[in-house]
């Protein structure tokens, strides 16, 4: 992956740090709603200390911010803009993403613990783009005039589907919320945009920089609070016509029971994953295939649905990639969220932690070899840290080969013929991504058809643009987002049949 690289001294980010001022409150038809009075903090998982007062949301706010929605949908100015008007709109979105580029970066690494140079050179670039990208497709978009009888004309039309609901977890979240809001938009539905409660301070300036913009009150709206109050609010809501959730495959269970104990309303999903990335004794470069393993269990913390997390090495190499992958992580930088020699930040929380533990203690219980890491480090600092973890002679069938575990630890696993590593591959209930390393073009391609996942990455990982959609199959979830395909998640097909 391709990082531009940005340089502020580890001072001036802390001193930008203590100067920071969060908005704690909800956004409801375009003004600061403090809800009932109910707060919780919002804690830094860099040191502990409390970032800031935050609204808690109950049914109440959420009927409210919905009720704001289909207003500014059903009789507001937003749908009925022409699709470049609001494509402008979203441009000066991007535009002004840019220019507050620094602040949102260090409030989303204040609050759930990534690198700062990571938020701001890869996370804020990713959303701005995001929100450029659909704002330049929204005046592009076409319907269709099937060929009829000469006695009757047939129009197929997309029609926005009215109010959104997305529900955005922790890890990335704004560029989650941009994937999700961004082609909602474009396409001139309303959102109401219910944040992680571990990562609500960046939504909240997204959406203040939304309505700076040029969006109409109530066109996108931010109410904060937990899953099974604010999130269960809005999944039973009959007034949201779409719901998009990223998060764990347990909780997206939980929408699709929601939709149908409400009123039927479209869920799309993007879930969990336990990502195989398999290295073959071709691969073009070895070293190269060993430092992506290992960057990509590693970047963000481990804390990321298409993680790498399932390292299927041919016995051939098998010795030779796991020590290098080892030597990585020995060597990874693991520190201050705001100093740019960080390499790896903080987990998002100690509950996080300690269930990343369980997962390292549980590993070696089934027999899993602990080769580097697996201790909480920096505890002076009263802050979430982890070393880089990696366990090699897993068994294929043991939790640690199975359950995702969105943190970094790696699990190695050998085999020894092509159809040993589709099969490793392909056991898992999770199908969202995968790697492929190989120097044959006719592997490369039957093996990326036998994989089971909505990505394949073939001598890379991680890479692509807005271009190509992201998604999973199996429990990894269903829709898509990123690309022009996205834009079904958000529109009705409808058809007209005039008879001449």
């Amino acid at each position: 992956m391709t990082v531009v690289t940005h340089v502020v001294t580890h001072e001036d980010w802390t001193r930008r740090a203590k100067a920071l001022e969060p908005i704690g409150t909800h956004l409801i038809d375009g003004v600061d709603e403090p809800g009932g009075g109910s707060t919780y903090p919002a804690l830094s998982p860099r040191d502990g200390r409390t970032l800031a007062e935050v609204a808690d949301a109950g049914p109440a706010e959420v009927d409210a911010a919905v009720t704001a929605a289909r207003r500014a949908f059903d009789d507001g100015p937003w749908p009925r803009l022409a699709p470049a008007d609001r494509g402008r709109v979203l441009i000066r979105f991007a535009d002004l993403l840019e220019e507050r580029r620094a602040e949102l970066a260090l409030t989303v690494s204040l609050e759930m613990g990534k690198p700062v140079t990571e938020a701001h050179d890869i996370e804020l670039r990713a959303v701005s783009a995001t929100f450029r990208w659909y704002g330049q497709l929204a005046g592009k978009l076409t319907d269709e005039v099937p060929h009829t009888a000469p006695d009757a004309l047939a129009l197929v039309t997309r029609e926005p589907s009215g109010v959104v609901g997305a529900v955005v977890p922790w890890n990335f979240p704004l560029t989650l919320a941009g994937w999700k809001v961004a082609p909602a938009l474009a396409v001139g539905c309303t959102v109401v945009l219910k944040p992680s409660e571990h990562a609500p301070l960046s939504a909240a300036l997204l959406g203040r920089i939304g309505l700076e913009a040029g969006l109409p009150p109530g066109v996108l709206n931010v109410v904060n609070g937990v899953g099974p109050v604010a999130g269960r609010a809005l999944g039973l809501h009959p007034g949201v016509d779409v719901l998009a959730f990223t998060g764990s495959t347990a909780v997206g269970r939980h929408f699709l029971r929601h939709s149908a104990d409400s009123n039927l309303k479209r869920v799309w999903l993007e879930l969990g994953g336990k990502s195989p990335n398999i290295v073959l004794s071709d691969a073009p470069d070895l070293a190269q295939a060993a430092a992506t393993a290992a960057w990509g269990i590693f970047f963000n913390q481990g804390e990321m649905c298409t993680a790498p997390s399932r390292l299927l090495v041919h016995s051939s190499v098998a010795e030779q990639v796991t020590e290098a992958v080892v030597a990585r992580a020995r060597a990874l930088r693991v520190g201050d969220p705001l100093d740019p020699a960080t390499e790896m930040g903080a987990l998002v929380g100690e509950g996080h932690l300690d269930r990343v533990l369980g997962h390292v203690r549980t590993a070696v219980e089934d027999g899993a070899r602990l080769l580097t890491g697996g201790a909480r480090t920096l505890t002076g600092t009263g802050g979430v840290y982890l070393e880089p973890t990696v366990f090699d002679r897993v068994a294929p069938d043991s939790r640690l080969a199975r359950e995702e575990v969105f943190g970094p630890v790696l699990a190695v696993l050998p085999f020894d013929t092509l159809d040993q590593a589709v099969a490793l591959a392909n056991a898992t209930e999770y199908g969202l991504a995968a790697g492929l390393w190989t120097s044959d073009l006719t592997t490369a391609l039957k093996v990326s058809r036998a994989l089971r996942a909505g990505t394949v990455w073939v001598n890379c990982y991680e890479e692509g643009d807005l271009t190509v959609p992201f998604g999973g199959m199996k429990q990894s979830g269903s829709g898509r987002d990123k690309s022009a395909h996205a834009l079904e998640k958000y529109t009705e097909l409808k058809t007209t049949w005039i008879q001449l």
